[in-house]
């Protein structure tokens, strides 16, 4: 009977540390992004052994009828359709991922629409939100995907410029005499139906075993939109993306640090995972829901002749976004092969071809960036905050110890999926999944 009870409490403990080892790996696959970079499915299927769920994106809404359709950045629409059943059919080749579909990521953008947010109208309508159901579980079985990624396209926090000393004083003076611009007037009624579309697709998904998850894009706040409490129960997970707080589009005068681990001084103390995860961790006890995302991407910033030399942030006297050649299509922003390749680059090339010099962080806490100062005519500057595969780990192991869910990579397509500059393919994704 002794000899039962050791070999008892022996399993359960095996049990337990095995099942605390066990972490998602979401892994964004953006296909709006592919044609620019030539990724081809050969070189999306190293990755996949990776991965537990392949979130592919990124879906529209049509706002004539609100059916999803297939992003009009690939080729046509029978084009993207096709491109979805060759996605979903990678199921028999891999039988232990799970395929979703996102909608929205901030790339369903309409010209014709810019005063509008479909996304918005979407919630306000109790029969738009029902079309909107039954459009998502008509398209998931049409193409057998595994379930429907809500990266919801709610409006973005306005950028705000941390200050100290006079400057603060001075500020919050004139706080009391100016009004902030609301973010969302109805943010109360579009956070009340944002709650009646999760469980409207909840109880829809049950029917037909499919996954609901929800991405909390950059910079928009899950206290005006998201009652937690709620929603945490409706969905299967939650990705946080927690990156992209200071970019060049929302900062273009300042540079600084983009995905920062914990608080940094004298900046807005939102700006960074520990807070994002707290904030949600205060929510809801299903911190196995909750996975924090890590981008595979640079933000990089002009430096001017006003921005020193020493590269040390916040970098003052930037000039907006670093227009790089052969840089990805969105100004600003680098791929991690593309940072890879400019650090080590050869010391004696000038000009926009010099090599950037790397600062690591010995603390880990705030992350890597690299820069070039302005020569003495105001040109080649540039600085970037980036995500490398050391920096990842790092955020990877910060997951494990609060026993969040996992992580959620943003995206496939940014890693150095050819193995072009670290000689292994997806180092970043590889990193994560290791120290996971």
């Amino acid at each position: 009977m002794k000899i039962f009870s050791l070999l008892l409490i022996a399993f359960i403990t095996w049990l337990d540390c095995s099942q605390a080892h066990i972490a998602n790996m979401v892994c964004f696959y953006d296909a709006t992004n592919t044609q620019k970079d030539s990724m081809a499915l050969s070189d999306l299927e190293p990755a996949l052994h990776y991965c537990n769920y392949l979130v592919y994106g990124y879906a529209k809404i049509e706002p004539a009828n609100l059916l999803q359709e297939p992003s009009k950045v690939l080729v046509d629409a029978s084009t993207g359709r096709d491109h979805y059943r060759t996605i979903t059919n990678l199921k028999s080749k891999y039988p232990n991922i799970r395929i979703l579909l996102s909608v929205g990521g901030d790339k369903d953008i309409d010209l014709n629409y810019l005063e509008t947010n479909k996304y918005l109208q979407i919630l306000e309508d109790g029969n738009n939100r029902q079309a909107f159901v039954d459009s998502a579980v008509q398209l998931l079985r049409t193409y057998g995907f595994d379930g429907l990624d809500l990266s919801w396209q709610f409006p973005k926090n306005h950028p705000r410029k941390v200050v100290s000393g006079f400057k603060k004083v001075w500020s919050t003076v004139k706080g009391w005499f100016t009004s902030t611009k609301k973010v969302d007037e109805k943010a109360e009624e579009h956070k009340t139906q944002f709650t009646q579309l999760t469980h409207a697709l909840r109880s829809a998904f049950n029917l037909h075993g499919y996954l609901l998850t929800l991405t909390m894009l950059p910079n928009v706040d899950p206290e005006l939109f998201i009652d937690i409490p709620s929603v945490i129960e409706y969905v299967n997970f939650v990705n946080l993306c927690t990156f992209d707080f200071q970019t060049p589009e929302r900062d273009p005068k300042i540079a600084d640090y983009s995905a920062p681990l914990y608080e940094m001084y004298e900046r807005d103390p939102t700006h960074n995972i520990e807070y994002n995860v707290q904030f949600w961790l205060n929510r809801t006890t299903q911190a196995h829901k909750i996975n924090v995302g890590i981008s595979t991407f640079g933000r990089a910033w002009m430096m001017s002749k006003d921005s020193g030399i020493t590269g040390y942030p916040p970098i003052d006297d930037t000039s907006g976004a670093a227009p790089l050649k052969n840089s990805t299509a969105n100004l600003g922003l680098l791929s991690w092969p593309q940072i890879c390749t400019l650090i080590h680059a050869d010391k004696d090339l000038t000009g926009e071809k010099a090599p950037l010099k790397k600062v690591g962080d010995p603390t880990k806490r705030f992350g890597t960036y690299a820069y070039r100062s302005a020569d003495d005519n105001g040109n080649y500057g540039i600085w970037v905050s980036y995500e490398e595969p050391a920096t990842a780990a790092i955020k990877a192991g910060y997951v494990h110890a609060r026993e969040l869910g996992g992580v959620a990579l943003f995206d496939l397509t940014r890693d150095d999926y050819r193995g072009e500059c670290a000689g292994e393919r997806y180092p970043i994704l590889r990193s994560i999944k290791y120290k996971l």
